[in-house]
């Protein structure tokens, strides 16, 4: 156990002898219950050193273990060794396991404590229900993070800015009384918004209090008539408070969120999300005033984005596939002439690529560059300490995006170093015949998006390969690059706001990852678009977002039948013809060379 992790551990368990508690739960949360958290709230990384943006630490008196599933496993496994942690692999099938562990843990009668200004109403209402049997209590009233944690990071403080149209073609005075219908609907006189994304969407606003994430913290009231949002003033401009005034939109301090909702008038009704907010904000308002739990209105509205939206979107798309096209032209040139190249390298002059571009902000995400072994990691990122040097043979897999204001990408592509064996480019193969398999999807309306995970898995289910994570999630509209409600996983739990609709975004990411060898993850940004109706109902289709080549020196050929070549030539031609306007000398000659047509040399 590293000296570090021994004395944090230490100190939580000597804080938890001190309140009487016998476990601990700390989860990756903030009271906007975010994937993606400001340094403030990462305690669970700062506790057990485990660095991955999804998972849960458990402390008891004798044990602990990080629960993280299997994009994360040889990450945690590095990272937690020598911690005095274990490494618990949380899989679809037991997603209760680590409360049953605790259940198991802690003696009848004992006491539980978390920070319920980080645990979800849902969270909250699941564990009472594994620790009730056992007469085991939940605590929720402290933050045992604020008293061992010394030198804890502060608050964010970036200031907040307008996304303004045409990037938001719709303005905020539309989106409030869209919201203010669903509450009339729902026979709610309150609303309470915590999920960052959502506010950030209802109110055309934008921040850069979390990475890679243009949103800011805050939470909003919006009554029928009224509307508080709660944020640090000193992030609001003297200009952007008086148009937010001129909206009805007041502002109050940040801190001030739980007693405004503690003045909510009893006999009234309140709206949250269980799964967005959390049980401390929650039970803030009083006992006499009805809650109805239903998913926050503004996250459905902001799935489907408007036709303007998507005007804004493929305009987006042509200038990330510009950029990716002057990365490759550069890239492979310096391939070709020897230079000494590195993951780190394709980090660096991929962001500079992208950050050339009208309208770009920031990446989306950190970008992923594998080499090889690097590459069957889902969630490598390579550093200073500890990346790989471009050379010999093999596979190199790159995922990335960009925030522009008129959209977010996200994208994964695979290319050879060297001469790629004839098992990578079976395995390249296979996952480009799942990508295509989804792509060309029709389907009913109706449909919940992770009936369609089996799609893209078949081809590779067919030769006995899986992979452990969703083949898709939702992607915001310059905003968070992982959004819900639409996931296609069949790790999901199937619920009536799972259903695509038309103008939904979602990833197509099949994958294939063989540990200590390569990796291969092929990924395009799909809209869900209106098909035809039949006699038979209204049926949806997929139309491909992202514009970039598919590396064709990676395939075997002879896996793809007509169809498949033809669709990927017909892709090709596309990205050709809409990124060509966009790009000059080596990128050019790139991107032609890249998108020549594979079905005449297969047949």
């Amino acid at each position: 156990m590293t000296a570090i992790s021994a004395q944090r551990l230490a100190d939580l368990r000597a804080f938890l002898a001190e309140q009487g508690a016998d476990a601990c739960l700390i989860p990756s949360a903030d009271p906007h219950l975010s994937e993606y958290l400001p340094e403030h709230w990462q305690g669970r990384a700062w506790l057990s050193g485990f660095t991955g943006s999804a998972g849960l630490l458990l402390v008891t008196c004798q044990a602990a273990g990080v629960w993280t599933d299997s994009r994360y496993w040889e990450q945690a496994t590095q990272e937690l060794a020598d911690s005095g942690i274990d490494l618990m692999k949380q899989v679809a099938s037991q997603p209760q396991a680590h409360l049953q562990w605790l259940a198991e843990q802690v003696p009848a009668g004992g006491t539980v404590l978390v920070d319920g200004q980080v645990l979800s109403l849902g969270a909250a209402a699941a564990l009472r229900r594994a620790l009730e049997p056992k007469g085991i209590q939940l605590r929720t009233d402290l933050d045992p993070l604020a008293t061992i944690w010394t030198g804890r990071p502060a608050l964010p403080a970036a200031p907040i800015y307008v996304h303004a149209a045409p990037h938001a073609p719709q303005p905020r005075s539309a989106k409030l009384a869209q919201v203010r219908q669903a509450m009339v609907e729902a026979d709610t006189a309150w609303h309470f918004i915590s999920s960052l994304d959502d506010i950030a969407w209802l109110l055309n606003l934008r921040g850069a209090d979390v990475p890679y994430n243009p949103v800011f913290l805050a939470h909003l009231l919006l009554g029928r008539e009224s509307c508080q949002l709660f944020i640090d003033p000193a992030k609001v401009p003297a200009e952007l408070r008086t148009a937010l005034e001129a909206d009805g939109v007041t502002l109050a301090d940040y801190h001030q969120a739980a007693t405004e909702l503690a003045s909510l008038p009893a006999g009234s009704r309140l709206l949250v999300d269980p799964a967005r907010v959390t049980l401390g904000l929650a039970e803030a308002a009083p006992q006499g005033v009805g809650r109805r739990e239903q998913i926050n209105p503004s996250t459905l509205l902001k799935a489907c984005k408007t036709a303007a939206e998507v005007a804004q979107v493929r305009t987006a798309m042509e200038e990330d596939g510009a950029a990716l096209c002057v990365f490759f032209a550069r890239f492979e040139a310096a391939l070709a002439r020897g230079e000494r190249l590195t993951e780190l390298t394709v980090d660096d002059w991929l962001s500079e690529a992208r950050a050339a571009r009208p309208n770009f902000v920031s990446l989306s995400f950190a970008t992923i560059a594998g080499f090889n072994a690097g590459g069957a990691l889902p969630h490598y990122r390579a550093t200073e300490e500890a990346h790989a040097e471009l050379q010999g043979d093999g596979l190199l897999l790159i995922d990335s995006g960009g925030q522009y204001l008129g959209g977010t990408t996200d994208i994964t592509r695979v290319v050879p170093i060297g001469t790629p064996s004839a098992a990578q480019r079976r395995d390249f193969t296979l996952v480009l015949k799942g990508m295509l398999a989804l792509s060309r999807a029709r389907f009913p309306a109706g449909v919940a998006a992770p009936m369609l995970d089996a799609l893209a898995r078949e081809p590779i289910w067919a030769a006995g390969i899986d992979y452990g994570h969703g083949t898709g999630h939702g992607v915001g509209y310059f905003l968070n690059v992982h959004e819900g409600p639409q996931s296609i996983s069949f790790y999901a739990t199937v619920t009536p706001h799972h259903v695509l609709r038309e103008g939904m975004i979602t990833s197509n990411e099949p994958g294939i990852y063989r540990p200590g060898q390569w990796g291969v993850r092929l990924e395009n940004l799909l809209l869900c678009t209106r098909a035809e109706t039949t006699e038979f109902g209204d049926f949806l289709a997929f139309e491909t977002l992202t514009l970039c080549p598919l590396d064709t020196r990676c395939l075997d050929l002879a896996l793809l039948r007509s169809d498949e070549l033809d669709w990927l030539d017909g892709y090709h031609a596309e990205v050709r013809r809409r990124v060509l306007p966009l790009v000059e000398g080596a990128a050019r000659d790139w991107l032609l060379a890249r998108t020549e047509p594979v079905a005449r040399t297969a047949r």
